[in-house]
Parts: structure tokens; C-alpha cells; sequence
């Protein structure tokens, strides 16, 4: 049976036909096949009886009344239970698509046209009851926006027989008494911490129907991890029940006890950043392990380390990923599961940025499915003056998501809701959103008034029965369960409830610091710097050198690389020559990866470099086919390197690979600014997760973040890093010496072995720490920042403080103190100046800060007179306001700055005025 694709009558094709050649071509669709093809119109306009071909001119109205329903049923749909949700309805009446005058009892033949519980044929009145119990009930969809149309037309045969799934009696009465219990939990919190802000569940308890449902249905489909991103409504409800977090370790918190083991180094969090990890078995081959990330109250900011988790996960699985040639479709093993807030996710530029990275190849994780708990309200503010768009979920159409609106007053539907996502997820291995509109009962917390900007919003919450009371009332009705089933239901959980809270004193918190894959690992040491040897023999030096430039012999290498960058880097290495910048970050990368440490390298253009450097990537110059060379180092390689050119984006991407690194210690993931300054469009990653996830959580990570730095006349934006931010987010101490604890490692190498230790330290050492490398730019190519492969061979480590062998030392009255780039300007202004009675000392490593082998070199000049420290940067800016304190209360010496002024931006824009700032930067340290 073919009827036309472009979805208009059979009387308009005749009227068209009478116009036009009869052998003209129409674009035709074929309901049994599900494809489109083309035929010529006398094929399809055969002659027939009067009454044929009626009837088939009713179908094709038929089938635009349908498509109708299917593309505008949701503006009709029964989706708030409050009824305040202001939207413009769609016309879906028969007179519209000339159905008026059909009789409402004749049968038509529903294939191609409708799916309607395996029936055959339907009378027209029972395909306008299923077109509206399907898309005009208490769960509507919104599909009108894919493009693919076999995924729409598949999508819609699911949704059209699922209203005849069943929801059994046993797990609808289950369903009540989970709801009741959540009721019963707030309840009790309500009476025994009034004045704690639990961000209760109470209007949408119908979220922990959909959750109950989905760890069930995903234990169904052998899916071993879930990871879950969340923010605080209902998350303490989510927590204690389905998750078997221990209410008498809450009920501890809440009294303003510590949530940490005992002896561990940490801070905490607040009661809503809760977390837990948990098996959850459902008696099928293997529990399904549930991850609740802790979350910062940065809304929607968990979005991206939330699937970064996952997509680690399902590294560590090979849960089809691309280093396991025989890995079936990412995603079997592991789901990503986020709730969204309606007001957040409409309105935080990260959601955009998360959804971007959805489907793209080093991004992906098989689908993640979308919750949003959608209040109708932000704090204060009112859905239609959070955002532009008619539903909080439009943002989603941007990548193709389905949209499922669902009733929160209806947790059945959230039951049904829950196993189309599921089934979409699993088919196409794409997202999907599932739009829970429900209301909160009480203010954005518990201790809150809404009724003073929101009155008839809450009159009507006031007035109406709560989730749980209401269905548990419905089953009562239908005779499913008694009454005093229910009501014993609660009284047992509360009873519950209240011996936990007596043992609440006495709850021990939970261990799961440094278990599993970190087990072994260690929190670092407060005490000390410990120096690590990093070296690698000279032989396997060489042997990955090579491989990092090999290609295939039928690969087309550019010819200019294949002279400058495939055929110096192996004369130079055969000939023991220096290593420069790029060289020296693939003997580190192509020995870790030796030694079977999966290597990320992601970020914007980074397989070549942004600076045209690093080449780690080849492109094909006949067929732009990929290469990376570091991926066939050997024959058996078990480990890789993933190379990601990334989207332009900074705060979802760095998340993302921020969320990779706590999954797994032996994965270094790097990421890498296209320059420094750009770092700034992901601050919300660095304040909330970066620099104090291990402090709050004691979740270490040892995320490496690349930052090209250096004044080199560019202007404001492409110039610093802003070290100076970073060093203000350390724990280092004024007063007292650092040691490997400190919350996040800052350092400036100035030499490519330097930076080849740090990156291997990253892997070598028994603790994670964050890596901020303020990396160069003129450095790169620079002939006099070179190192030797004996610099990087056994018993090599990264040094902390580079001394001045240069010097006679007897002769040193002045020690210049710098950091960076800037050393090579000095060390040239020396010369020229001949001022060989001043020692420069470089600072590789800032935080922590180096006090005890500062105080070593200097022990080897004991006539200096003068103190120097000098910077490139503005005052304002760079390592001064942090260094300054630390050489006066630890060393006893007070500094004299050299460098830039104050400024506004982190440098000018004018040509001649830089020029003048490096003049006088350089002459204020060395005096011609």
C-alpha cells in the first residue's frame, strides 16, 4: 500500500494531474516498508469504483489528522496538574482535515495509518479516543523536530502501544507505598529539623516512580552502571529509600556532624550535595551499581562531569569504546541518567553546551536520559519569565531529543514515561528528555514563603490533596489495596525513622574513600614534597620516539611535515640532539601509554596544536583519513591515546574531562586551552569541581590542564592564563611549608624534560592531584628551551626549583627569583649587560610552594645583598601577591617586584607601549 509522502489527498493529485503530464513522478511513502520511493501517477491514481477511491482519499485525511496528533497533540495534553500552564492549543478538529462529515462508527483499515493495540481496523470514533488518550492525556510527546523520519515513525508506533502497557497491581500498590514513604520521610523532617533546608520532594514525589521503574527496567537490559547526576529537590527522598543511603548517617548531618571517614583530610559539604554508591540487585545476572555524583550548587554544572563519569566508566568497561575493535555499540553496559531543574535547564548556557557534545564521537555515551523536575517556577520566578520558549525542555530540540510531558499528579505515567525513554535509549543510543511538570508544595526551601510573589499559584497547592495521598486513594477506590495496608506503611517507615534518628549519635560514615579502581592510592602527604622518579630508559626513549612519527607506508603525509616534523624529530633522536617542546610530551605520553596508562588528550584543535606544533594527529592529504601514531606502538597495545579536537566549547568540555579523571586513576586526562586566557569560560568547573571536589568530597582526580601563557605583544585575551586566580584558589599556607597536599599542583616549566616528568607524575605517584601547567607559547619552538634525552633517562625527576650553574658563586651579590618563560629575557639581558654577579633562579613549581629547595640553592650564594623577584606579568597579576608572603614568613626575605604596573586587563593592545613595558621589565632587573 503506498499512500504520498507529502501527506495531501488523492483528489488533489487528480485536480494536479488534469493540469499536468500524467507520467510525472510523485514523491510516494510506503507504509509497510517504512520507505519512500516514487511512482508515476497513473500508476497511482488507478481507476476504481467511487466508493475506492473515497476511501482512499478519507485515508490520506486520516493520516493528516494523525500526523496532527502525533506532531501537535502535546499542546493539547493533560500534562499540569495545576492547570496554570499558558500555551496555545492546537485545532485538532475533524472539520480541519474534512473528517466532519465522516460517520463516526464506519471501520477503516488502520495499517500505515495508526497503531491501535495490533488491531486491524478501527471506527473513526475509536481512533479519535486512542489519538487522544495517546497524545492528549496525562503523557504527551513532542517529535515534530526530528529529522530523521523512520526514528519519528518508530517513536510513534512505540508511544501508540504503550497506553496498553500494564502497570500490575503488585507494582502499582508498590508505587504507593514508595510514595507514601517519601511523604512520610519529609514529614518527619518537617517535625524533627524545622529549620534545615532538606529541598524536599513534596509535589514530585512521582520522580522516585520513574526512578524505582528505571533501576528495575535497566537491570532488565544487563546494564551494570548507572551514573546518576542530580541537584537537591527530592534528592535526600531519591537517597534514603531507593539508594539505601543510611538515615541515621543523614539524621547525623543534619545534627552538624562530618560525613567523612574518620582521619580523612577533608571539609565536607552541604546536606543537599549528599552522595552515594550502591549495588542494587534486582536477582538478575548482576547487580546494577548505582553512582550518585556529589554536585555543587552551581545548577546544571554536574551535566558534563556527569557524563564524562560515564563515558570513563565505559572506558574502563570497554563498554564500546573505540580502543576494543570488537566493542559491540557504546552504552550496553553503562547509562547516563541527569535531572535537570525546568527554570536551570532552560536558562544555564552549560545545558546547550552538554547537549552539544550528545553525539559526538569522543563524546558520546550511548544516550543519556533526561529528567527534568519541572516546578513551573525558578526561586521566585515564574516559567514564562525564565525563558523564551514554550516548554523548559526546548532547549533540547537543538540535538533532535524527544520530548516525553509528563502529569507529575500521575506516577503510572512516570512508570510509562520512564520505559519509552529506556527503549529509545537502548534502540538509537541517543538522548531523550523526560519533562515532569509538577509544582513544589513549599517555597524553594522549606523555611520559605512563596505565597509572597507567587498567591494563586499556592492557594491552589493549598487546596489540593498532596502526589502520594491522592494515588494511594485511587487504589484504595479500585479495591488494589486497603486502606490499613497504607496507613501501616507509614506508620512502620516512621517508626523506622525514629530508631534511626536515636542511632543517629553513634553513625559511623560510610567508607568508600579510595575503594575499588583507587584502591591502593593514598590522600597526599601534608608533611612534605616528595620528589618522584619519573625516568624511562634511554632504548624505550628512542624506541617510542620513532613510533611517535611512523606512519603507514600507503599513508600521504603532508610533505612539509613529513621533512620538519616526521624526519628532524628521528635525526635528531638517532643523534642524541636536543628535544624540543612537542618531542618531549610524546615520550612521555607514548611511555605511560608503554606502560599501559590510557592517555585523553582533548580540548580545541589539539591534535595538531593550536600553535602548529605537536602534529599528535595526521590527516591523510588524499583521503583526510585520521592517524595517530602513538596508537601502534606495539602490535599488542592495550592502552591508547585518544586525541579530541573538541567542540568550541570550554565549560562542558572541561567538566566532561573532569568527570572522566575521577573514574579511573590509571587514565591520564589532559585538556588543553586554545590559550590560556580562555580558561575563564569554564570557572565554574575550577571553583566547584576542580579545586575543591577532593576537600569537599574527598573525590581526588589528576585532571592535567594545559594553559598557553606568555606576554608576548597579542593583546588582552591571548596573553595570560591568569595564574594569579589559580594560586588564590590554593590551600598553600602563608606560614608554614607546603607539602603534596596542598588542593591543586601549579607549575611553570621552563624546559621540555620539566614538563615530560610532570606529565609522567601525573601516573607515577600514589595520590591524584589536579595538574595546572602554565604552558608556553614561545617556548615551543624556542632553540634555547631544548633538553637532552639523558635529562628525561633513569633516575630523572622533575625539579622543583632550577638553580644557576652558570654564575661563579663567590661573585653573586644579587639573586633574581622568576617563573617561566620570562628566565630566557633575563638570562639574554645578562649578556648583554654582562651582569654575571646575578644569579637567576627559576620557581617550576609555584604551588606547592618549593620552601626547602628555594632554601638550598640559595645556600649556595652566601654574599647576596639584593632580592629580586621578576615578572612579566602585571602586578595585579602572575605569581607576585603569592610569592611575596611566602619568601618573607619562611625564608626571611623581603622581595623587590620588578615588572609591570597595575592594569585593568591582563596587557595592552598596543604594539609600542608592550615593547616599552618588556624594555623597562628587563633594565629594571638587570641595569645596563
Amino acid at each position: 500500500m503506498w499512500r504520498t509522502g507529502s501527506i495531501v489527498s488523492l483528489k488533489k493529485l487528480s485536480q494536479f494531474v488534469q493540469r499536468s503530464n500524467s507520467n510525472v513522478t510523485w514523491r510516494l511513502y510506503h507504509a509497510q516498508s517504512g520507505c519512500f520511493g516514487y511512482r508515476p501517477l497513473s500508476q497511482v491514481l488507478v481507476e476504481g469504483s467511487k466508493d475506492a477511491l473515497e476511501n482512499r482519499n478519507k485515508n490520506a485525511d486520516i493520516l493528516r489528522l494523525v500526523t496532527a496528533y502525533r506532531e501537535q497533540g502535546h499542546k493539547n495534553a493533560d500534562v499540569d496538574p495545576l492547570n496554570t500552564f499558558k500555551r496555545n492549543e492546537s485545532d485538532l478538529s475533524l472539520h480541519k482535515f474534512g473528517l466532519d462529515d465522516v460517520n463516526l462508527n464506519k471501520k477503516f483499515k488502520l495499517s500505515g495509518l495508526l497503531h491501535c493495540n495490533g488491531q486491524e481496523e478501527a471506527s473513526m470514533k475509536e481512533i479519535l479516543e486512542h489519538l487522544e488518550n495517546v497524545y492528549c492525556g496525562q503523557l504527551s510527546v513532542e517529535v515534530q523536530h526530528i529529522v530523521d523520519e523512520s526514528e519519528k515513525l518508530w517513536l510513534a508506533a512505540l508511544i501508540e502501544e504503550s497506553v496498553h502497557w500494564p502497570v500490575e497491581t503488585e507494582r502499582q500498590v508498590h508505587l504507593a507505598k514508595l510514595l507514601l514513604r517519601s511523604q512520610a520521610f519529609d514529614n518527619f523532617l518537617a517535625k524533627k529539623f524545622p529549620t534545615v533546608k532538606r529541598y524536599g520532594a513534596e509535589g514530585a514525589e512521582s520522580m522516585l516512580a520513574f526512578f524505582d521503574e528505571l533501576f528495575l527496567q535497566s537491570s532488565y537490559c544487563e546494564i551494570q552502571d548507572l551514573v546518576l547526576g542530580m541537584p537537591h529537590r527530592g534528592r535526600l527522598n531519591l537517597l534514603t529509600d531507593s539508594l539505601k543511603f543510611p538515615a541515621a548517617q543523614m539524621f547525623s548531618k543534619m545534627k552538624g556532624n562530618s560525613e567523612l571517614p574518620q582521619g580523612a583530610q577533608g571539609i565536607g559539604d552541604v546536606l543537599s550535595h549528599l552522595t552515594s554508591s550502591v549495588d542494587l540487585d534486582f536477582g538478575h545476572k548482576s547487580p546494577l551499581h548505582v553512582t550518585m555524583l556529589p554536585n555543587p550548587s552551581h545548577l546544571e554544572a554536574v551535566n558534563p562531569v556527569s557524563a564524562g563519569k560515564a563515558r570513563g566508566r565505559q572506558l574502563t568497561l570497554k563498554d564500546g569504546c573505540y580502543s576494543d575493535s570488537k566493542a559491540g555499540p557504546i552504552g550496553d553496559k553503562v547509562l547516563n541518567v541527569i535531572v535537570h531543574g525546568d527554570a536551570s535547564f532552560s536558562a544555564q548556557g552549560i545545558v546547550a553546551e552538554s547537549l552539544c557534545l550528545a553525539n559526538l564521537p569522543h563524546f558520546s555515551v550511548g544516550g543519556t536520559i533526561h529528567l527534568i523536575v519541572n516546578n513551573q517556577l525558578g526561586f521566585t520566578t515564574p516559567g514564562e519569565r525564565g525563558r523564551s520558549s514554550m516548554y523548559s525542555s526546548d532547549v533540547g530540540k537543538m540535538i533532535g531529543c524527544p520530548v516525553l510531558h509528563v502529569n507529575g499528579d500521575h506516577p503510572e505515567e512516570l512508570v510509562r514515561a520512564c520505559r519509552l525513554a529506556l527503549e529509545y535509549r537502548m534502540k538509537y543510543r541517543k538522548d531523550i528528555i523526560v519533562d515532569m511538570i509538577c509544582y513544589r508544595r513549599w517555597g524553594h526551601n522549606e523555611i520559605d514563603d512563596p505565597s509572597f510573589t507567587q498567591p494563586t499559584m499556592y492557594q491552589k497547592i493549598e487546596n489540593r490533596g498532596t502526589v502520594p495521598d491522592i494515588y494511594a486513594e485511587s487504589l484504595v477506590t479500585r479495591g488494589l489495596v486497603t486502606k490499613d495496608e497504607l496507613t501501616k506503611e507509614t506508620a512502620d517507615y516512621t517508626l523506622f525513622l525514629n530508631e534511626e534518628l536515636k542511632q543517629s549519635d553513634n553513625a559511623v560514615p560510610l567508607t568508600t574513600h579510595l575503594g575499588g579502581h583507587w584502591k591502593g592510592l593514598v590522600q597526599a602527604s601534608e608533611e612534605k614534597i616528595t620528589i618522584w622518579d619519573t625516568g624511562v630508559p634511554l632504548e624505550t626513549l628512542l624506541f617510542v620516539g620513532v613510533k611517535s612519527v611512523e606512519t603507514p607506508e600507503s599513508f600521504h603525509i603532508h610533505p612539509h611535515l613529513k621533512k620538519t616534523h616526521v624526519e628532524a624529530r628521528i635525526k635528531k633522536l638517532e643523534n642524541g640532539g636536543d628535544v624540543d617542546w612537542a618531542t618531549a610530551e610524546a615520550l612521555a605520553i607514548g611511555s605511560l601509554l608503554y606502560q599501559g596508562y590510557h592517555v585523553r588528550f582533548s580540548g580545541q584543535d589539539v591534535g595538531r596544536g593550536t600553535f602548529s606544533h605537536r602534529h599528535a594527529m595526521l590527516v591523510d592529504q588524499s583521503t583526510d583519513e585520521m592517524f595517530v601514531p602513538l596508537n601502534t606502538i606495539s602490535e599488542h597495545q592495550k592502552a591508547f591515546l585518544e586525541i579530541v579536537n573538541s567542540p568550541l566549547s570550554e565549560e562542558a568540555c572541561l567538566g566532561f574531562e573532569y568527570g572522566m579523571s575521577v573514574e579511573n586513576p590509571n587514565h591520564l586526562i589532559i585538556w588543553e586551552a586554545q590559550f590560556g586566557d580562555f580558561f575563564n569560560g569554564a570557572q565554574i568547573i575550577i571553583d566547584t569541581f576542580i579545586s575543591s571536589g577532593e576537600a569537599k568530597w574527598l573525590m581526588q582526580s589528576g585532571l592535567v590542564m594545559l594553559l598557553p601563557h606568555g606576554y608576548d605583544g597579542a593583546g588582552p585575551e591571548h596573553s595570560s592564563c591568569r595564574l594569579e586566580r589559580f594560586l588564590q584558589l590554593t590551600d598553600s599556607k602563608e606560614d608554614a611549608p607546603d607539602g603534596d597536599s596542598v588542593n591543586m599542583h601549579i607549575v611553570n616549566p621552563t624546559t621540555p624534560a620539566q614538563y615530560f616528568h610532570l606529565l609522567r607524575q601525573q601516573m607515577v605517584r600514589n595520590f591524584r592531584k589536579p595538574l595546572i601547567v602554565v604552558g608556553p607559547k614561545l617556548l615551543l619552538r624556542l632553540p634555547a628551551a631544548v633538553s637532552s634525552l639523558h635529562e628525561m633517562g633513569p633516575r630523572t625527576h622533575f625539579k622543583p626549583v632550577l638553580g644557576d650553574d652558570i654564575v661563579d658563586r663567590a661573585s653573586v651579590s644579587r639573586v633574581v627569583f622568576c617563573s617561566g618563560k620570562h628566565y630566557y629575557a633575563l638570562v639574554k639581558q645578562r649578556e648583554t649587560t654582562n651582569g654575571m654577579d646575578t644569579a637567576i633562579i627559576r620557581l617550576e613549581s609555584l604551588c606547592p610552594f618549593p620552601y626547602e629547595f628555594i632554601r638550598q640553592e640559595l645556600q649556595k650564594f652566601p654574599g647576596v645583598k639584593e632580592f629580586i623577584w621578576s615578572q612579566e606579568e602585571h602586578r595585579n597579576m602572575g605569581a607576585w601577591s603569592f610569592v611575596a608572603p611566602r619568601f618573607e614568613n619562611l625564608l626571611g626575605i623581603k622581595l623587590k617586584y620588578v615588572g609591570r604596573k597595575v592594569l585593568a586587563a591582563p596587557a595592552v593592545g598596543i604594539g609600542k607601549i608592550h615593547q616599552q613595558e618588556v624594555t623597562d621589565i628587563l633594565n629594571g632587573t638587570l641595569p645596563k
